[in-house]
């Protein structure tokens, strides 16, 4: 029998198991807060370190280890730290390999809470951010100083979908002394393997495609050893921590990652051509498209175009509401990745937090709409959207 490694499919639904001495076919569920240790001696030693095993559920439990053990493998990084939210995961990851005085590259494009996170509550703790021009290399060289130890991406964009060079900008920021972290929430392993194109780190958001069904938080953190190790022992003391419950339900939504990605990327790319046509749309934000001014890379880098479809109402802000509140089939809400359809307005949702300056740099005009394609009939998606698109 061949030793060959094991298809990222097989990985998805095998990787990171260890069963028990009851031999469970399913993961096991550990809702347990402590563990009990044989005697004094092993308790100081798993408190230690010397020996590896549980100790306390803030930093150490089974279920969120074979998240770990899984997610690493399909991102193909040598370890993994989950915790609690896709924001606790940039929030460890800052607070693990950074200090006062250091200095943060990133894109413009980040999700508005990532940019309220590294423009004012890292600030507050001395670490300064420079937002630069998301697929203008040349800009993240420009943005280096002697100060810089991270670069932090998010590819493709939310909500513009913009696709950045990843291999690039590696380049530059190793060049420059820096680490890359790479958001790699809208894409996920089975569309995009960031660490084999140069980053160093790789973020999720697990609460959106890795879950898939909208039912619980979680984030991730993966990479080297020597990173994620800084990282976990922020959380095993901060304690932003994954709980096992959501880590098993986590767990069984990477068991259809890519047959979900497949037919929802599917289903985004017919939607988005639909939407190019609609005489009431004035442009479509889908990497899969050919009009798009990243296409040729995101089909390099990208397994596809991914599931969210972002478009502009001719109207502003009072034609994109009226799609909204027309809609009776998407939910209205501002997460994303879950098998139903959602649709929201930016500007005024995911986005309003930050000034309207910040905003018009980014992109997020008044007459955004961002779609997040579910595994509905796309004509059913569509005949929902049309009822606000042509005039309720």
């Amino acid at each position: 029998m061949s030793d060959k490694p094991l298809d990222f499919d097989t990985l998805a639904v095998r990787a990171g198991q260890e069963r028990s001495q009851f031999g469970e076919h399913a993961e096991a569920l550990y809702l347990t807060s402590s563990f009990v240790f044989k005697d004094a001696a092993q308790a100081a030693a798993r408190f230690s370190g010397a020996e590896e095993g549980n100790v306390y559920a803030r930093f150490t439990n089974p279920t969120v280890s074979t998240l770990n053990r899984r997610l690493a493998a399909l991102e193909g990084a040598e370890d993994c730290v989950s915790t609690a939210s896709g924001m606790s995961a940039i929030l460890s990851t800052v607070m693990a390999l950074l200090k006062a005085g250091d200095h943060v590259v990133a894109s413009r494009s980040i999700f508005g809470a990532t940019q309220q996170l590294f423009g004012n509550i890292f600030a507050r703790f001395g670490i300064a951010t420079s937002f630069v021009e998301a697929t203008n290399i040349d800009a993240y060289r420009a943005a280096l100083q002697p100060a810089t130890k991270l670069v932090f991406i998010e590819t493709p964009s939310n909500p513009l979908t913009e696709v950045i060079d990843i291999a690039a900008v590696a380049a530059v920021a190793h060049a420059g002394g820096a680490l890359l972290a790479v958001d790699n929430c809208f894409c996920t392993p089975a569309l995009q393997r960031p660490l084999e194109l140069g980053a160093d780190l790789v973020i999720h958001s697990a609460t959106k495609y890795l879950d898939g069904q909208g039912r619980v938080l979680g984030g991730a953190v993966c990479g080297a050893k020597a990173l994620t190790e800084e990282v976990f022992k922020f959380l095993r003391t901060a304690g932003p921590t994954l709980s096992p419950f959501n880590a098993w339900v986590i767990l069984k939504g990477l068991e259809t990652l890519k047959i979900r990605m497949q037919a929802q990327s599917a289903g985004a790319l017919e939607l988005a051509r639909r939407l190019e046509a609609h005489p009431q749309v004035a442009r479509v934000f889908y990497p899969g498209l050919p009009s798009h001014p990243q296409h040729a890379l995101a089909m390099r880098q990208q397994q596809s175009g991914g599931a969210i479809v972002s478009f502009e109402v001719k109207g502003g802000r009072a034609a994109a509401w009226r799609v909204v509140d027309h809609c009776r089939l998407l939910s209205i809400t501002a997460n994303l990745g879950d098998t139903k359809t959602t649709i929201t307005h930016p500007a005024s949702t995911t986005h309003g937090r930050i000034s309207a300056e910040a905003r018009a740099a980014a992109g997020i005009t008044e007459g955004l709409l961002r779609i997040a394609v579910g595994l509905e009939a796309v004509a059913d998606i569509e005949a929902d959207l049309s009822r606000g698109l042509d005039g309720g």
